[in-house]
């Protein structure tokens, strides 16, 4: 496996209906479980949206300043689909954000496309409005298609993100969750890492590659956590 849109593109021939990212917030009592199918329909809206219509291009930089929640999960996808470098730089070319952050980053809106997620259930619009200058995720995502092909499409040799301090490639990338240990091939692993974060990262891929799935819990007491690892057939769990 060398870049994303290959590991994806497996995943779908393989078993498209089964589960691959499930999402608890024990704050809201919020549960989503994306398929497959339903995960690489969000990547394909989101890739569409940074590219089709923010105009970003390969090579150029994505903050995903979200925190743990599998909206992230779906801009890391649109990132690598795209060709987009992953970055925790403070001067990205483009930023997602969260309701806690957007504030922040509209003020940096007219150097930086600003996307922010509600981070309400559904992926929906923020209930007030953004302010000027961003894009609000939950408005203009769902008008995008559930397909996006890149005109240029990323290769191994590709940096996929830079969150650990040095370049990694996408080929890298896929390379280190195929030695990984988090969980073994088909497990569920239950992570309550932020998947866009240095080590949150593997997280997120060694269960893609090997035809596994993530369980990410936000906010939960640890009696929660046991409650839903045992709910979930969880297997591993991260950090362990």
């Amino acid at each position: 496996m060398t870049t994303f849109t290959v590991v994806l593109t497996d995943l779908l021939r393989a078993d498209a209906g089964r589960p691959l990212v499930t999402f608890y917030d024990d704050h809201t009592g919020e549960r989503v479980e994306l398929s497959v199918t339903t995960y690489a329909n969000w990547v394909a809206k989101a890739a569409s949206l940074l590219v089709d219509e923010l105009d970003l291009e390969k090579g150029q930089t994505l903050r995903v300043d979200l925190p743990p929640h599998w909206l992230g999960t779906v801009f890391l996808g649109a990132a690598w689909t795209a060709g987009l470098v992953v970055t925790e730089s403070d001067v990205p070319d483009a930023v997602v954000c969260g309701p806690d952050t957007v504030d922040h980053w509209a003020a940096r809106s007219d150097d930086v496309v600003v996307l922010a997620c509600a981070l309400l259930p559904m992926g929906v619009r923020f209930a007030d409005g953004v302010p000027p200058g961003v894009h609000d995720v939950g408005l203009e995502i769902w008008s995008q298609p559930d397909a996006f092909t890149a005109w240029d499409p990323p290769t191994a040799d590709d940096v996929a993100h830079d969150l650990g301090g040095a370049p990694v490639t996408q080929g890298d990338l896929w390379s280190a969750a195929a030695a990984g240990t988090l969980v073994s091939d088909g497990g569920r692993l239950l992570s309550e890492a932020n998947p866009a974060s240095p080590p949150g990262i593997a997280s997120f891929t060694e269960p893609l590659l090997c035809r596994g799935s993530l369980v990410l819990v936000a906010r939960a007491a640890r009696e929660r956590l046991e409650a839903t690892f045992v709910a979930e057939r969880a297997t591993a769990r991260f950090p362990a």
